[in-house]
């Protein structure tokens, strides 16, 4: 039961675990056990076992055997252990099963992972009926139950030992230990019986001393304690190491040893022997990745420079190698770009970063991305871990900042809520805020426009508390600049040009417009503009009037701009006690006389040059509107016939619609006769048809029953064809036919009976491939004697020796017939079975025969191909046998290709030894099938059309035309009858018969490709397989090679 304790659920009686244990879930359980990392309930098919339970096993239960063997090979177990898959989802042979559990059980209890498996010999007892199904499924398959307790080789040292030797083991190692010869010690510590681990003969003194060192430190301790204690109770281990001393003193030898080696490939700058010396388990360092070898070989190697005894302890490399991996999974994450990934290394204690808040991880990541983005484009690979420490505290400070700003901005807003301008320039101003271009003469615009731009905020927002940020603020600090810079420029321009305007002098008017209002004036409106801007000054010109000399502009139809034209100073406060002046033009009315004057000479000069145009439209335009009138009037008129229709269709419906409702209203009122006389009136019908179909069917009751029994007939028969020849039949045809499929001895004698044929096959080709050699040899001989190159004596010799070895090996193979694999002794079953896993591990590992076939001399490879290889395969005469053998030729494919192909030409001219394997096994009765199928039909058209004549020789064809010649006219031609190519082909007859024989040639060849193209499925599917691989190997060894010249090997 300890697949129970291990799984801490109950499992199936033991006659049915067998069975339980083919769907896979157990053993999936079992792996999730001891490598949860690699096994979780996710992926474990049909867990709870109800689709087992409900309809037996599915395809989909492998799935589970395969977890389980990807469980075992994470914990290192030896793969000489594991079954197969159809070991036990077929129950193929599950002894070996078993005895895989057996063997995991005793690793698990030497890694401490599971407690050790018991011992249940005599403990268990079966019934007879029981031993009895079991004998009978174990003879099935011809298998023999293992003995589990002798697992020998490789878990050798793990089995359980007897406490007696172990003891005994001990002590003999601290007899050693106190004779001081460091060959005798090392001899104890390697006795199996003592069970410890990584002893290494190299280093024999150093445990020596070590050992040494620990057992006179405990005897000193040991006598302190015997004073008080008697002779009876004293344990003879106070004065001799335990076994796990003797272990732990071996440990820390390996380690201090361990560790020099890492320093000294440290200082040697070889990253990979840097990596392996870190990898040993003897150093006990934390995980070490092999990807990243330049890393701790550059890190380490700078740590031990800056050491003063350049020498790194074994606490110094623990702690740096922990960092440093820690380091390098982070930057394998930043390559991967999995932010999540990121987070988690960043969390992760050994990496020793300082200053990490939790809230700020993504930012760290999302810095981290562009640092590494930016370092690999510069060729750095990765980053160090002082690298990632300043972009913490990079981002740190960032966040820092930007908290103070949002503190600044908070303030300014407050300012901007109070209205008071000197406070809000003090909050502008403040180096926190960080803004841009703050002038402190314009504080009163600042307040006005950034309160205006808030106000439009939260209206627009609907929200009162809505602030202003940075970019908004900034925003609305530019624009205030901008704007007194405009209204300065305005100002300075409205008073030169009312200037101008009170001396009479026009010719500045034009440039002070262009330059100061920008705006665009035509200069033939210079006079005009002059004119009209001194009528709407004069009538503004009051007498008598005290003006002071400031003029007051409008900005952005807002704010207040006063500007002095005496003193040209300009200010956002009205000035105190200040009467802005009402004799000047504003800029507002300066640029609406300017646009209204540019308008009217536009309109004018537009009017001149389109006078004909526009005569021609007021005549188009009149036209227009006396049609409208008419077809208006006309339109009335037609549409009164529709409402006179309207009228009369409305009166006629509401005379129907009432005759309808007096009718509706008489059926109401007679509800129950209506319906009475409805229901005899159906009643009355259905009798009658129900009456004449029943006569019918009497009337031809013999019809009757012979059309259904031909329907029944020719139903079964349609259903067996569909399940004959449907490649996917449905479901209610498989049912009528379910009890076909049931298993019966008849079925499995006929499997036994292939399985003996296939035997039989594989050996009379072998029997036959020998009589054909001896054939040959006996030929050669016959040969030999016929020259008189040998006597008659040594030809009967070797007849001889011919009959006395079949004769022998037919003996032999009748006797190994009646004696079977149970007449074999032990040695030879001990062999027979090397011989098996030899043989399995050639054929599913084809790279042992795939790089024989190439160190053998040119000559032999056939012969080698012929009597092994095909032999070893049994000629594919099943599917997984031909799937290993292709599998075997495309592997040898692609070694040939890679070791002897330097062209591609070679492989056409180099006559390659795998191309001649692939085509001598199809040139079996298999590929003479699929050609004669492919090609038959064609190539029997071609030879039974007698009007084919294709002949393409010029020579040949001028011979013939010749003859014809003569045949017709009855003379000698007198045309020459020997004439070179060149001279038949200047005849036009001649050429023309080779353009009919060349066309006929095409249409054949079209009708063989278009047979082969369009029967590309009926071709053996290793030629085409092997046709891809040798392509796609070509193309991997010369990837500039064409298509074309890919497409023509």
């Amino acid at each position: 039961r300890w697949m129970e304790v291990c799984l801490e659920e109950e499992l199936p009686p033991t006659t049915e675990l067998e069975e339980g244990l083919r769907n896979g879930v157990y053993l999936a359980k079992l792996a999730k056990f001891f490598a949860p990392n690699v096994v979780s309930d996710k992926k474990i098919y049909d867990v709870e076992q109800a689709r087992y339970k409900r309809s037996g096993l599915h395809f989909r239960h492998t799935d589970n055997t395969v977890q389980w063997l990807r469980a075992m090979e994470s914990i290192g177990l030896p793969k000489i252990f594991y079954p197969e898959t159809t070991d036990v989802y077929d129950r193929k042979n599950i002894p070996r099963m078993i005895y895989c559990i057996h063997a995991l059980s005793l690793y698990l209890f030497k890694l401490g992972l599971a407690p050790q498996i018991q011992d249940l010999l005599g403990k268990v007892d079966f019934t007879e009926e029981e031993i009895s199904n079991m004998r009978k499924e174990l003879e099935k398959y011809g298998i023999q139950m293992p003995s589990f307790s002798k697992i020998g080789g490789i878990l050798a040292s793990e089995l359980s030992v007897d406490e007696a030797a172990l003891h005994a083991a001990v002590i003999a190692i601290n007899e050693a230990i106190e004779k001081g010869i460091a060959e005798q010690t090392i001899a104890t510590l390697r006795n199996p019986n003592a069970m410890l681990l990584n002893v290494d003969e190299k280093l024999a003194q150093d445990y020596q001393n070590e050992l040494f060192e620990a057992k006179r430190r405990k005897e000193s301790n040991a006598r302190l304690k015997n004073d008080t204690i008697s002779e009876e109770e004293r344990d003879v281990y106070e004065e001799l190491l335990t076994q796990a001393e003797i272990q732990g003193n071996i440990n820390k030898i390996n380690k201090l040893i361990a560790v020099d080696n890492i320093n000294t490939a440290i200082r040697n700058c070889d990253p990979s022997k840097t990596l392996v010396a870190l990898m040993k388990p003897e150093a006990q360092l934390p995980v070490v990745h092999s990807f990243a070898a330049t890393v701790y070989q550059t890190e380490l190697f700078n740590l031990q420079q800056q050491n003063a005894v350049t020498y790194l302890a074994h606490d110094e490399l623990s702690i740096a190698v922990e960092m440093l991996s820690a380091v390098v999974l982070l930057n394998q994450a930043l390559e991967n770009k999995d932010i999540l990934m990121i987070k988690n290394r960043l969390r992760n204690p050994c990496v020793g970063f300082n200053n990490l808040e939790e809230e700020n991880f993504q930012r760290y990541a999302d810095t981290l991305l562009s640092i590494k983005s930016e370092a690999s484009s510069q060729g750095q690979e990765y980053l160090s871990w002082n690298d990632i420490q300043n972009c913490i505290d990079m981002v740190n400070m960032q966040i820092q900042e930007e908290n103070e700003r949002i503190i600044a901005i908070g303030h300014i807003n407050e300012a901007i809520d109070q209205g008071n301008p000197e406070k809000t320039l003090e909050t502008l101003l403040l180096p926190t805020a960080k803004l841009q271009d703050v002038r402190p003469v314009n504080a009163r615009h600042y307040q006005d426009v950034l309160h205006h731009a808030k106000a439009q905020k939260c209206k627009e927002s609907q929200d009162e508390s809505a602030l202003l940020w940075l970019d908004e603020i900034q925003k609305g600090i530019s624009d205030a600049n901008n704007n007194i810079k405009e209204a300065a420029i305005l100002a300075v321009g409205t008073s030169m040009i009312n200037k101008s305007l009170e001396k009479g002098d026009s010719q500045p008017i034009l440039m002070i417009l262009q330059s100061k209002f920008g705006l665009r004036v035509i200069p033939e409106c210079a006079e005009t503009l002059f004119r009209k801007l001194s009528e709407v000054k004069n009538l503004k010109t009051r007498e008598d009037t005290n003006e002071s000399p400031w003029i007051k502009l409008v900005m952005k139809n807002m704010y207040d701009y006063y500007y002095n034209v005496e003193t040209e100073e300009g200010t956002c406060f009205a000035p105190e006690g200040v009467v802005p002046k009402t004799s000047w033009l504003t800029g507002e009315e300066i640029q609406s006389i300017v646009g209204q004057v540019t308008a009217d000479y536009n309109r004018e000069q537009l009017w001149l040059a389109n006078e004909n145009l526009i005569v021609q439209l007021q005549a188009r335009a009149r036209g227009f509107l006396v049609r409208k009138n008419y077809h208006e009037r006309k339109a009335y008129l037609q549409n009164q016939e529709p409402s006179a229709i309207k009228i009369q269709a409305f009166w006629k419906g509401f005379k129907q619609r009432k005759s309808y409702v007096d009718r509706l209203k008489v059926l109401r009122g007679n509800v129950t006769a209506v319906i009475k006389i409805q229901s005899w009136v159906k009643m009355w019908l259905a009798k009658t048809a129900y009456r004449k179909r029943l006569q019918y069917f009497k009337d031809h009751n013999d019809e009757i029953v012979k059309i259904q029994a031909f329907l029944r007939a020719n139903k079964a028969r349609e259903d067996y064809r569909t399940l004959i020849g449907a490649e996917n039949p449905p479901l209610t045809v498989l049912r009528k036919f379910a009890y076909l499929l049931d298993q019966s001895d008849l079925d499995f004698q006929e499997e036994l009976e292939v399985t003996r044929l296939r035997e039989e096959v594989v050996t009379k080709i072998r029997s036959n491939q020998q009589l054909e050699k001896d054939l040959n040899l006996m030929d050669i001989k016959i040969g030999l004697l016929v020259k008189n190159r040998i006597t008659l004596q040594d030809v009967v010799l070797h007849s001889k020796k011919l009959n006395k070895k079949s004769k022998s090996q037919l003996e032999e193979m009748v006797m190994v017939d009646k004696q079977g694999i149970k007449g074999l002794s032990k040695e030879r079953r001990k062999k027979l079975e090397a011989y098996q896993h030899l043989f399995y591990l050639l054929q599913t590992n084809p790279t042992y025969l795939a790089k024989l076939i190439f160190q053998m001399p040119q000559n032999k490879s056939t012969k080698f191909m012929d009597t092994v290889i095909f032999t070893l395969y049994n000629y594919a005469s099943n599917q997984r046998e031909e799937y290993l053998l292709l599998k075997l030729f495309k592997t040898a494919l692609e070694e040939e290709i890679n070791s002897k192909v330097d062209q591609i030409q070679d492989i056409v001219t180099g006559n390659p030894t795998v191309i001649k394997m692939v085509v001598s096994f199809n040139r079996g009765a298999r590929g003479q099938n699929a050609l004669r199928q492919l090609l038959a039909p064609v190539v029997k058209e071609i030879m039974e059309d007698k009007s084919l004549i294709i002949n393409t020789s010029p020579v040949d064809v001028y011979k013939s035309w010749v003859n014809q010649l003569e045949m017709q006219t009855g003379e000698a031609s007198k045309l020459p009858y020997d004439v070179t190519t060149e001279q038949a082909l200047t005849h036009t007859e001649v050429v023309n018969k080779l353009e009919s024989s060349i066309q006929s040639l095409r249409a054949v060849t079209d009708k063989v490709l278009v047979s082969i193209f369009s029967s590309l499925n009926m071709m053996p599917y290793g030629m085409r397989y092997i046709a891809k691989v040798l392509k796609s190997s070509l193309h991997e060894k010369f990837p500039d090679a064409t298509e074309d010249e890919l497409l023509k090997v």
